[in-house]
């Protein structure tokens, strides 16, 4: 699945959303795609009658990006109107009333559009997995005036319908990222050589109180290497000298090297390295004071950005079709099946392709170690001179090694 199959997701809606109102949804009922009028001509059975009317773009996601970098989708809200039609072509029958109430009640029932077991091709699921909210059916008011304005003409009978509307429905573009190399690394001898941290004010409080974080941005240890390097966090604040105190990174327990009162040197151990408790990401970090009785008081929250570790990237053909090869990578916290990864190639200053559909490697290996990117036929591959770019929830590696051809 790749971004670019957003483009079928107004469709893929609209099959979703015929597919709930067939039975034993509906018993009895033939479900229509198109002009109300059009379907009491096709056949002689009751019908519920699909159709959209309207399309617009939701404006509270409007300049919305999935990924910093890249370039805004469209985000739409679709809207429908739902038309009963008896075996006689009529809307206004007590059998046209009493079908579209049965369609009423399904789309209540269902508020949400789900792909967990939907029977739709594989192409039409594609079009709709990747839309980071569900989409939810909501009712619109229908008065009289919107359907003589949608059912106008001298062909056109007026007839009762419900309108409801799906948001929000994502459609991508294929403009490539903007995704560029990270300021202060030196990429040649993969070292940083330059840092700032970020300051956040807090109002005091009872217990640990933190002020600042430093470094805001850190890399696990590289536990290839004979000797790797465990890298250490130093959070400052007040009331960092009492007793039974720990510091948390999102779930997982930092160790405690060092501790003042106003300063305390944590480290982001080989646990989180082997990727078997953190994926790569921001995460929240606190100081938490056990208390008699087993309560517990937490500091205020301070992020702290938990890169993904890239050590090569090898490209090798395949022998599949549909795939002319694919691009290996090989680091620490390169993300599982849970993550948003987008892994990019980088080209004479610039971002030449974007690929979302990747394959994290299940152990063995250690997990979150292994990514593989199948690149399609359509795809542009990559060339002796490129980079790669890895994301792993909005979060960039800081090395971007050179592809192994």
């Amino acid at each position: 699945m790749a971004l670019a199959d957003t483009g079928k997701a107004i469709g893929a809606v609209t099959q979703l959303l015929r597919e709930h109102l067939l039975p034993p949804t509906v018993p009895e009922a033939d479900v229509t795609v198109g002009r109300p009028e059009d379907a009491a001509t096709l056949s002689q059975n009751p019908k519920l009658n699909l159709f959209l009317y309207e399309i617009q773009f939701d404006p509270s996601l409007r300049n919305q990006p999935l990924d910093r970098g890249q370039p805004f989708p469209l985000w739409l809200v679709l809207k429908y109107l739902l038309t009963a039609i008896d075996a006689t072509g009529n809307s206004d029958s007590i059998l046209a009333h009493g079908l579209l109430g049965d369609g009423i009640r399904a789309l209540q029932e269902l508020a949400f559009l789900p792909l967990i077991g939907s029977t739709s091709p594989l192409n039409t699921r594609a079009a709709l997995q990747d839309n980071p909210e569900p989409l939810k059916i909501t009712f619109d008011q229908t008065p009289s005036d919107l359907l003589s304005k949608v059912m106008q003409g001298s062909d056109e009978k007026y007839r009762c319908s419900v309108g409801f509307e799906v948001r929000p429905v994502m459609i991508t573009t294929r403009q490539p990222a903007s995704y560029s190399l990270l300021v202060g690394i030196d990429y040649e001898a993969n070292v940083v050589i330059g840092a700032a941290g970020i300051k956040i004010p807090v109002l005091p409080a009872m217990g640990p109180m933190l002020k600042e974080l430093s470094p805001t941005r850190i890399t696990p240890a590289d536990l290839d290497l004979p000797t790797p390097v465990v890298p250490t966090v130093t959070i400052r604040g007040q009331n960092l000298a009492l007793s039974d105190l720990s510091v948390r990174l999102g779930e997982v327990e930092l160790t405690i090297s060092a501790q003042s009162p106003g300063e305390i040197q944590a480290q982001v151990n080989g646990d989180i390295a082997n990727g078997g408790v953190i994926s790569a990401g921001s995460h929240a970090l606190c100081v938490v004071q056990a208390l008699p009785d087993a309560h517990q008081r937490s500091s205020n929250l301070l992020v702290l950005n938990l890169l993904p570790l890239l050590n090569t990237a090898a490209y090798a053909p395949s022998a599949d079709p549909d795939v002319q090869g694919v691009l290996t990578l090989s680091g620490r916290l390169l993300g599982t099946a849970a993550d948003d990864i987008f892994v990019a190639l980088y080209r004479a200053g610039t971002t030449v392709q974007v690929f979302d559909a990747v394959e994290p490697v299940v152990p063995p290996p250690p997990p979150q170690t292994q990514l593989r990117v199948p690149i399609r036929t359509a795809d542009m591959a990559p060339v002796a001179g490129d980079r790669v770019i890895l994301r792993v929830n909005g979060q960039q590696a800081n090395n971007s090694p050179l592809v192994t051809l």
